[in-house]
């Protein structure tokens, strides 16, 4: 039985120097390729072509692009009835970009069922730097002073590539998938990038499109690749999420 072969990058190979995500491997799903670095400029590079990366520590960096992918359109957020009845009774806050290292720190803390993590401290720092840079956001779940949950990820153009999420109380997470899904939706965005399907994504309305449908949507929702700039200034309610018109205008 032949080895399995990967191309692999080095540190000083150009950011755009990635196969063609058609060429990622059937086993294990999306493995693309291996090496290079987490620098700003060749993260957001992967991130338009549809590639992200994904590793243990001990581990070389390795680049991922599944078929097919989970994403989740914005308008598509499902609010299940017992969900619209913790947000009508909610009294946590959303805020947006207040805490990223928080959120990123949080989402990187192990887990009952999943002891170890992929965050490594390489990743946290690499992230950290698209957030100063503009690139990388948070969306935060408040309990008066307290963080309750929240989501990070990162954003270019009309797309949102969601990286990580967590609970710290029930709801959590949901809430903060809920204001992501409304103020991308009033600034018109493609798709909420979930890369990789799980129950509670699936919960939330995510679902599974061709690798070949979602670069198409890349090409259109990238371009031109600029930040995201149109995040509210000002803490909302969660029971008010329910009513955030689609208009952009609204913030």
């Amino acid at each position: 039985m032949s080895a399995v072969r990967i191309v692999w990058l080095d540190p000083e190979d150009p950011p755009d120097a990635f196969p063609d995500i058609d060429d990622a491997l059937a086993e294990p799903d999306g493995l693309l390729a291996a090496g290079g670095d987490l620098g700003s400029t060749r993260l957001i590079e992967a991130y338009r072509r549809g590639i992200f990366p994904w590793f243990d520590d001990g581990q070389p960096i390795l680049w991922w692009s599944p078929d097919p992918r989970c994403v989740l359109p914005p308008g598509e957020f499902h609010v299940a009835r017992k969900l619209n009845r913790a947000i009508r009774n909610s009294g946590f806050e959303i805020r947006f970009n207040t805490a990223f290292a928080d959120v990123i720190r949080a989402c990187a803390a192990p887990r009952p069922s999943q002891p170890g993590t992929w965050i490594t401290a390489d990743m946290i720092r690499a992230y950290e730097r698209l957030y100063e840079e503009g690139w990388a956001h948070s969306v935060e779940v408040w309990n008066g002073a307290e963080l309750a949950g929240g989501v990070y990820g990162v954003a270019i153009g009309r797309l949102f590539f969601g990286e990580s999420m967590f609970s710290a109380e029930t709801n959590g997470s949901k809430f903060a998938m809920l204001a992501l899904s409304r103020i991308l939706a009033a600034n018109e965005f493609a798709l909420i990038d979930c890369q990789v399907a799980s129950p509670h994504l699936t919960s939330l309305g995510a679902r599974m499109i061709p690798r070949s449908g979602f670069a198409e949507i890349l090409n259109e929702a990238c371009n031109p690749i600029v930040r995201f700039k149109n995040w509210p200034a000002d803490p909302i309610k969660v029971a008010e999420l329910q009513s955030i018109l689609h208009n952009s205008r609204a913030f």
